[in-house]
């Protein structure tokens, strides 16, 4: 029993949190409105039915006052010829009707009475209704603003999430490029000196060895060119002193 108690709290916990999920306040709302508005509707109803009725009971009661005044003349009719009988026998019609009008006449009135106490009835859910209205509307729009601030936040929180991913992303990339740029730069290097090949070159490194021994021996050749000649120079100028 207590595995089956715990088991029942879940479930009903469990389809609690789906209907909550599901449910959205404006349809909730609309939709007591409707009942509201369908419950005035039929205290309208009940008020059009009730005149209804008044308005009819009222033309029975003006037939029967019309009875009661024909068999009134009719009554003095009779006894105008002489007639008791007939006279008598439209006297207790008469009074037969009297009662029937007093009848008609008391219906009539407790309608009214009704008919007043439905129409104020009427009145007050009328303006119940206005105001659950207006209510309605104003907490669907409060709610339909919160949903929107809820999807911006998810939004802007989506956003922030990416963008920390990003700037991660970027500064990856940023190491790897200086890294590649140290490297870039410590293989120039080692290409000037010689101790790597010019990968842009088909020339070997006793290729480079020659060619700058070879320059070097050019310079020297030049060099003593030079110095040769400044000898000369000053040794015609010694001679032109001693002459």
């Amino acid at each position: 029993m207590g595995m089956l108690s715990r088991m029942s709290t879940v479930v009903k916990s469990k389809m609690n949190r789906i209907l909550d999920a599901s449910e959205d306040p404006r349809e909730t709302l609309d939709y007591s409105y409707e009942k509201q508005m369908e419950n005035l509707r039929n205290v309208k109803r009940g008020v059009v039915e009730m005149v209804t009725t008044k308005r009819r009971l009222e033309l029975q009661a003006s037939k029967v006052q019309n009875n009661v005044s024909k068999l009134d003349m009719q009554a003095r009719q009779a006894l105008d010829i002489k007639r008791e009988d007939l006279a008598r026998l439209a006297l207790e019609r008469k009074q037969a009707a009297i009662h029937e009008l007093q009848g008609l006449d008391q219906q009539i009135s407790d309608l009214e009475v009704e008919q007043e106490k439905l129409t104020h009835a009427e009145q007050r859910l009328q303006a119940k209704v206005e105001a659950f209205r207006t209510q309605k509307e104003v907490i669907k729009a409060q709610y339909s603003a919160a949903q929107a601030q809820v999807r911006i936040g998810s939004a802007l929180s989506g956003i922030s999430e990416e963008m920390g991913d990003v700037s991660l992303a970027v500064e990856r990339a940023e190491s790897k490029t200086e890294s590649l740029k140290a490297k870039a730069g410590a293989i120039d290097e080692l290409v000037v000196t010689g101790v790597l090949d010019d990968p842009g070159s088909n020339t070997s490194s006793l290729d480079q060895q020659l060619k700058h021994a070879s320059v070097s021996a050019s310079v020297e050749a030049e060099l003593a060119a030079l110095k040769g000649g400044e000898e000369q120079e000053d040794k015609k100028a010694l001679e032109e002193g001693k002459l």
